[in-house]
């Protein structure tokens, strides 16, 4: 991509950018935080790392993960949140870097937002629209879905079968979910998502994701289809 974009308006914040290896974060802030956002997402790669190399199979597993009690807080959340949507750890790893870090640049910051491949952490003092990007649906961009400030801190994390690198088992062009952690919205989405194989498939959304404990709300797209559950307000942009 040759520029970056934020689906959450930013005004009054100082935006950024910090990327450590594969993670590539975008970031807003009351002033630029680069340093200290680069140390924390250094200090959570090298968790996730050393914990993949004494424990292999946490990488490739699609299967809920055994609670280890010696892991690391990253590791131990992604454990948690991945179980309740009955996914692979890796599943909530993009957004519980995205929260990790977020929460880390609350000690210098009283609102900001770290966008993480698409996956969001959010602590605004105001309201706030992120709008849903579908790929090649004609509702891409079209429609948003409003947060009160009283939703936050808030995860609202996608998963799609036609956009990004990430398998999907599913077809939906996008499953966007919210909650009030970002590693279950994004467990959540890729759960959700692989269930998504037909337009047929919407009808079921509300009743899939009333399945997993935690979720506020989302929203599944396939082409010019959609189906909403939850207690969330989606908006036309």
């Amino acid at each position: 991509m040759s520029h970056r974009f934020y689906r959450v308006e930013t005004r009054g914040l100082r935006s950024f950018n910090v990327t450590v290896k594969q993670t590539d974060l975008w970031i807003s802030a009351r002033q630029e935080l680069k340093k200290e956002a680069f140390d924390i997402t250094f200090d959570l790669r090298h968790q996730l790392e050393e914990y993949i190399s004494q424990n292999s199979d946490f990488l490739t597993t699609l299967s809920p993960y055994p609670d280890d009690p010696f892991a690391p807080p990253l590791v131990k959340e992604m454990i948690r949140c991945s179980k309740l949507a009955k996914v692979g750890p890796m599943a909530s790893v993009a957004g519980a870097i995205a929260q990790f870090v977020g929460e880390g640049l609350l000690k210098y910051s009283d609102e900001v937002i770290v966008e993480n491949g698409g996956d969001i952490f959010i602590q605004l003092k105001r309201p706030a629209t992120v709008s849903i990007f579908a790929g090649p649906s004609p509702l891409s961009l079209k429609l948003g879905i409003k947060l009160s400030q009283d939703l936050m801190p808030a995860g609202v994390c996608s998963s799609s079968a036609t956009v990004g690198h990430s398998f999907s088992a599913g077809r939906a062009d996008c499953v966007c979910v919210v909650s009030s952690s970002a590693p279950l919205s994004d467990a959540s989405a890729t759960a959700l998502c692989n269930q998504i194989k037909s337009k047929s498939d919407l009808k079921r959304f509300p009743l899939l994701s009333s399945k997993i404990p935690g979720l506020i709300g989302g929203v599944a797209i396939m082409d010019d289809s959609l189906s909403v559950w939850g207690d969330i307000e989606l908006v036309e942009l």
